[in-house]
């Protein structure tokens, strides 16, 4: 099995900040979904989308999913990504955050390639970056059971996990604004990232 394949997209949430819904937000004529997984081709050779509107792919070449386990949020979008995966770590990562930066992404995987970890994310000072890491298949069952016991929070999943953190003065070096964990949540922030293309 390959080790690092797959990449996650998770596209779900309720976008109520937005005022519709992100998933299929557009830039110049173009799904912003479509801006993410080109950026992500790049490194990765299985791309898989998990979303509760699965319908709304038919235009896309890549794997669509929706949630195993119901309406659990995004943990619930990582499980099913992490089910799909034919790689052993996945790269996860949400659907509103286009400021990808790939030797970034690679550095992470450099970082844990020969370390026996679960999980791989960013830390800076005391919060933790979860949607824009490396999951192992291996901790499949362990998010069932934080599921199936109505425990949502990843960064719950994260504290109890195997995880290798990246440290602020790492991400700098390739981020100095750390935009690359920005998530478009308002019309401002969209307007921002328009003025950066």
């Amino acid at each position: 099995m390959k080790k690092f394949g797959a990449a996650i997209i998770l596209a779900g949430g309720k976008s109520s900040r937005m005022g519709f819904d992100k998933q299929f937000l557009k830039i110049d004529e173009k799904r912003l979904m479509g801006l993410v997984i080109n950026k992500l081709e790049e490194e990765f050779d299985e791309i898989i989308i998990v979303t509760n509107k699965p319908e709304e792919y038919n235009e896309f070449n890549q794997k669509i999913r929706t949630d195993i386990i119901k309406g659990m949020g995004p943990l619930s979008g990582i499980h099913s990504g992490l089910n799909e995966a034919s790689s052993e770590y996945a790269f996860v990562i949400a659907c509103d955050m286009p400021n990808i930066d790939i030797d970034y992404i690679r550095y992470m995987k450099k970082a844990i390639e020969n370390k026996d970890i679960d999980i791989c994310v960013t830390r800076i000072r005391d919060r933790i970056e979860p949607l824009h890491g490396f999951y192992s298949k291996r901790i499949i069952e362990n998010i069932e059971k934080h599921l199936l016991s109505n425990m949502r929070a990843i960064n719950s999943l994260i504290t109890k996990s195997k995880t290798h953190y990246i440290e602020e003065d790492e991400v700098v070096k390739f981020s100095l604004n750390k935009d690359i964990f920005k998530n478009l949540n308002t019309i401002e922030d969209l307007d921002e990232f328009l003025l950066t293309q």
